[in-house]
């Protein structure tokens, strides 16, 4: 192929799952990443703190690299910028709150200061080599998210980042519908959109009806509110400070996200503070009880947040009293329902009265439903669709959806994360893989914790562990001290001792029926007895334990 004739998309992830959202946008001379997103564990990630995308195609192609661009703060498109810009610090583009957020979190890994924090606004064009970016406003669940329309060599590709039509914003920044329909004029050759939404019908609704929701319950409120909603809404947090204020009551914010984000977005004039409305925590307690409002995070009832350790009593300076209300302001991510269900039993237990999206409309979504992603195709009608952001069965709805509003069936195109889209005028076709995956972040290990350790951490916590120690004489091959069985995870070796004397019996045959030579080989022995005690344990108590025998030299 000649330089220039061809433009490539590829997701690096969010297709297939929700969070983890990265993009690149590859031509000859220039590679663009949209967006460096984490993904919060799911419950068989044992002991994993976050997961990020495979950086390893970035990595390759690095001097590439012009920029890293943000549609908007959520950690589900930032979270991984640490990890990528501690390898290659390249500029990042993004609108004020987005930078803002991201400074936070550089600050954390000791970046601060290190990377190039470029501001961009909506309908402001930046050039970056080859390329020419346009920035268009759109109303989501944060503030201040953008769309970005790439003018490529070969055509304009516009990824709608997190967007919903909101006609009534909190913040009054509506959707550039004006900027989004000048692009379909003008031309457009691939749009990439959110399908989170896909399935459900209608129109989302407004964020103000949120509002008017907190409103009627702050109003009969008997005792003390605590609100749990993510850290990143400030749209939501404004509705409760309003409301607060109009009701004479007094806001305290809890949890340490919670607490910077509100910080950041307050110094940086994207939530307005009533005055005299926020307090400390320690305030709060001079106060009669209906007059006190908590805003705190953990409303997916994440084990260590704060809403998680109020739930069971273990919050230092929080703890429910009979009547509080607790709203959980948010919507259950899947794979959180057993934690989320968790929390709720304990706050009823200790008295307090708990409001779900499923009883009063607390929560609406900052994700565009079946119309307004119907909208969006007629206002940009591209020549090539990619639905982005979704589990399968999302995207999956969302590329039939679109065939409905008569995009050709044979120009939308069903991706999975590593693939690489390549684009001509006339042609849009999936052409190869690149390395794509998961990557474990545990503690300081980045990418070190694999399945392997995954799929041996499964099975301590499903099974447990055996463990023999034998001491050995390497020259004569003979036992001098065990075999010693320790248990752990698998039964109390006190109220088996019977079971684990016919194990020892066992393992001293097996070393009996062995030769010189065979005695010699330390990793032959440890098979044998990984078989014999497997086959014994799982023939008497029907479980199969993870066995690792320890042999030690004398």
């Amino acid at each position: 192929m000649q330089a220039g004739n061809w433009v490539r998309i590829i997701p690096l992830g969010g297709l297939g799952e929700i969070g983890m959202n990265m993009c690149l946008l590859e031509t000859r001379e220039d590679l663009l990443v949209i967006d460096a997103g984490l993904m919060f564990p799911e419950e068989e990630m044992l002991g994993i703190d976050l997961v990020i995308p495979d950086f390893t195609y970035i990595l390759q192609n690095r001097e590439k690299v012009r920029a890293i661009v943000l549609t908007h703060g959520h950690e589900d498109h930032t979270g991984a910028l640490p990890f990528l810009l501690r390898e290659l610090p390249v500029p990042v583009y993004g609108t004020l709150l987005s930078l803002g957020l991201v400074e936070e979190k550089l600050k954390e890994f000791g970046l601060q200061g290190q990377i190039d924090l470029r501001r961009i606004r909506p309908r402001e064009a930046i050039e970056l080599s080859s390329l020419r970016l346009d920035f268009i406003r759109v109303a989501h669940s944060i503030p201040d998210g953008v769309a970005i329309a790439i003018h490529t060599p070969l055509g304009l590709v516009l990824h709608a980042g997190d967007f919903k039509f909101d006609q009534t914003p909190v913040d009054g920044e509506l959707t550039d519908y004006h900027k989004l329909a000048e692009l379909g004029d003008q031309g457009v050759l691939v749009l990439l959109s959110d399908s989170t939404n896909a399935l459900r019908e209608g129109f989302t609704p407004s964020e103000r009806e949120v509002g008017s929701t907190f409103k009627d319950i702050f109003r009969v409120a008997q005792r003390r509110i605590i609100v749990a909603c993510f850290a990143s809404n400030i749209h939501r947090i404004q509705q409760v400070l309003d409301v607060a204020e109009k009701l004479g009551k007094k806001v305290a914010i809890n949890g340490k996200s919670m607490v910077a984000n509100v910080r950041i977005a307050a110094e940086l004039g994207y939530l307005r503070v009533p005055e005299g409305v926020l307090v400390r925590l320690d305030e709060l307690r001079g106060l009669p009880p209906e007059r006190g409002v908590i805003v705190t995070t953990g409303s997916q009832g994440e084990p260590l947040s704060a809403i998680a350790r109020i739930a069971v009593g273990e919050h230092k300076q929080i703890q429910i009293q009979k009547g509080d209300m607790v709203i959980f302001s948010a919507r259950v991510i899947p794979g959180n329902e057993k934690s989320i269900a968790r929390a709720i039993n304990q706050l009823i237990k200790r008295g307090a009265e708990v409001i779900t999206e499923e009883v009063a409309r607390i929560h609406v979504s900052g994700h565009p439903s079946q119309e307004e992603l119907k909208l969006m195709l007629n206002l940009v009608r591209p020549r090539f669709f990619v639905p982005i952001h979704g589990e399968y069965r999302h995207l999956h709805f969302h590329a039939r959806m679109a065939q409905r509003v008569m995009i050709p069936k044979e120009n939308i195109i069903l991706a999975e994360n590593g693939d690489v889209l390549e684009f001509t005028p006339n042609s849009g076709k999936i052409v190869g893989h690149v390395s794509a995956g998961r990557v474990f972040v545990d503690g300081k290990g980045v990418g070190d914790v694999g399945d392997t350790v995954l799929r041996d951490r499964q099975h301590l916590a499903q099974d447990g562990m055996v463990i023999v120690v034998l001491g050995i004489d390497k020259q004569r091959g003979e036992v001098i001290a065990g075999p010693e069985i320790i248990s752990r995870g698998f039964v109390y070796v006190e109220s088996s001792a019977a079971l684990f004397e016919e194990a020892r019996k066992l393992v001293l045959e097996v070393l009996q029926g062995l030769s010189v030579e065979e005695k010699a080989d330390w990793s032959l022995i440890k098979q044998r007895i990984r078989a014999i005690l497997r086959k014994f344990l799982y023939k008497t108590m029907e479980r199969r334990p993870m066995i690792l025998p320890v042999i030690i030299e004398i």
